[in-house]
C-alpha cells in the first residue's frame, strides 16, 4: 500500500496540534481526526472468519469524513445515481463564478458567511439575468457545487453550476428554450455578480476590509454548453465529493524527524498546459495547505436553485413529463438523504489464503478514546 495522508497525519498530526493549538478549527481537528482513524480498530467494525483455513480478517469502519480520501468515491456514484431524477431533456451548460484573488484572505478569515454569499450572488445573479426577455424571460433551475482549490492546494474559491438551457414562464406551463448554444452573456453576468457580493459584504460589515480596485476589475464568470443532461452530471460529479488531494497523488515521504524539515512531494496537472508536475513542501506547510479547505461544520456545498430547489420539486415532475421525460415516483425525494448515505457494506470477504467466502465472527466495538 502507498503513502496516504492518514500517514501523515498519524506521524505528525500531533506535533502540528501542539503547535497551533489556540489557532486550529474544530473542523480541522475533527477532519485530522476522522483521517487518522479511519479504517482502524479506532472506529471498531467486524471479525471475519474462514471456516477452510481458518484465517481471520478485520473489517474496520470508514470515518465518513467528507475530506477523508478513502470515504467519498463510493458517495460520487450515489450522488449521480439521485440527479437522475433532476434531469430535463435539453442541452446544458456549465457555469463557474470565481472571486478575484484580492479576496481570498478575507474569505479565508471568514469562511462560512462568505461561501454563502458566494453561492447567493452568483445564483441571484444568473437568475436575475435569466429573467431578462432578451436571454431567458423566466426561472431557471441551477445545481451548484462549491469549489475551494486549485490542483496544488493554492486557496481559490469558486461555484460550479449546472443549468438546463432554457427557463419556466411566470405561468408555470410553458418552456422557454435558449438559444443554440448560448445561454447568458457572461460579461453582464460578471458584473450583477460583483454588484451582489458587494451588496453582501456591506450587510455583513465587511466592506471596508475589501481594496477599491476589487471593485473595477472584471470579475471571472465563464460559461460553456456540455451537451446533454447525462454529459453534465459526468461533468459535474468529480467536483461533488472529491478531497482536496487523493492518496494516490502522494509521491514521497522524507521523514527529517520535524514536521518543519520533513517533505512531502505530491503530483498534480497543471492547468495551462495539463503537464504532470510535482510539489515539494514541508510536512507543517502541506497540513495549512491542505486544512484550508476543510470546510466549516455543517456546511452544505451542494445547493439547488430556481426549479431544482427542494420545494418545488413537484413543479420540477410536472416539467419534465411536459418536456416528454418519463418520471419516476420518488422524484421529489430529497437528493441530500442519499447523498450522505453510507456506501453497502461488501456481499463477501474472500480469504486471502485460500480464496473461499469468510464467514461473519463477532463485531469490534469503537476504543472509547478522545480525538486529538
Amino acid at each position: 500500500m502507498g503513502l496516504e495522508l492518514a500517514d501523515l497525519f498519524r506521524e505528525y498530526g500531533a506535533a502540528y496540534r501542539n503547535k497551533y493549538a489556540d489557532k486550529i478549527l474544530p473542523s480541522h481537528r475533527q477532519a485530522m481526526a476522522a483521517i487518522e482513524h479511519c479504517r482502524t480498530d479506532r472506529l471498531g467494525g467486524q471479525v471475519y472468519g474462514c471456516p477452510n483455513c481458518q484465517e481471520f480478517q478485520y473489517s474496520y469502519h470508514s470515518c465518513r469524513n467528507r475530506h477523508c480520501p478513502k470515504c467519498q468515491h463510493e458517495l460520487t456514484q450515489n450522488w449521480l445515481e439521485v440527479q437522475q431524477d433532476l434531469l430535463l431533456p435539453v442541452p446544458y451548460f456549465f457555469l463557474t463564478f470565481t472571486l478575484p484573488s484580492e479576496l481570498r484572505t478575507l474569505v479565508r478569515s471568514h469562511q462560512k458567511n462568505l461561501y454563502s454569499l458566494l453561492f447567493q450572488a452568483s445564483a441571484d445573479a444568473t437568475q436575475k439575468l435569466a429573467r431578462d426577455p432578451r436571454y431567458i424571460g423566466g426561472q431557471i433551475g441551477l445545481v451548484g457545487v462549491l469549489h475551494t482549490w486549485t490542483r496544488n492546494l493554492i486557496f481559490h474559491p469558486h461555484v460550479h453550476y449546472l443549468a438546463p438551457a432554457g427557463g419556466l414562464h411566470s405561468d408555470g406551463q410553458t418552456w422557454l428554450p435558449a438559444r443554440q448554444g448560448f445561454f447568458l452573456p457572461v460579461r453582464a453576468l460578471s458584473k450583477l455578480f460583483r454588484a451582489a457580493f458587494r451588496r453582501g459584504l456591506q450587510k455583513l460589515k465587511l466592506f471596508e476590509l475589501v481594496p477599491s480596485k476589487v471593485w473595477t476589475q472584471e470579475w471571472v464568470v465563464n460559461c460553456k454548453p456540455v451537451a446533454d443532461g447525462q454529459a453534465a452530471l459526468k461533468y459535474l460529479a468529480p467536483y461533488i465529493h472529491r478531497v482536496a488531494i487523493s492518496n494516490r497523488r502522494l509521491l514521497a515521504f522524507d521523514n527529517r524527524g520535524s514536521m518543519e524539515t520533513s517533505q512531502v512531494t505530491f503530483q498534480y496537472r497543471a492547468s495551462d498546459t495539463g503537464q504532470l508536475k510535482k510539489c515539494s513542501l514541508s510536512i507543517e506547510q502541506f497540513f495549512q495547505r491542505f486544512l484550508q479547505h476543510v470546510l466549516p461544520h455543517a456546511f452544505v456545498k451542494v445547493r439547488y436553485y430556481g426549479f431544482f430547489g427542494a420545494a418545488v420539486r413537484r413543479k420540477l415532475a410536472d416539467l419534465q413529463k411536459r418536456l416528454g421525460k418519463p418520471v419516476p415516483d420518488l422524484v421529489v425525494e430529497s437528493a441530500s438523504a442519499a447523498s450522505h448515505a453510507e456506501p453497502d457494506p461488501p456481499s463477501k470477504i474472500l480469504c486471502p489464503a485460500c480464496g473461499l467466502p469468510m464467514t461473519f465472527q463477532r463485531n469490534l466495538s469503537p476504543q472509547q478514546c478522545r480525538s486529538p
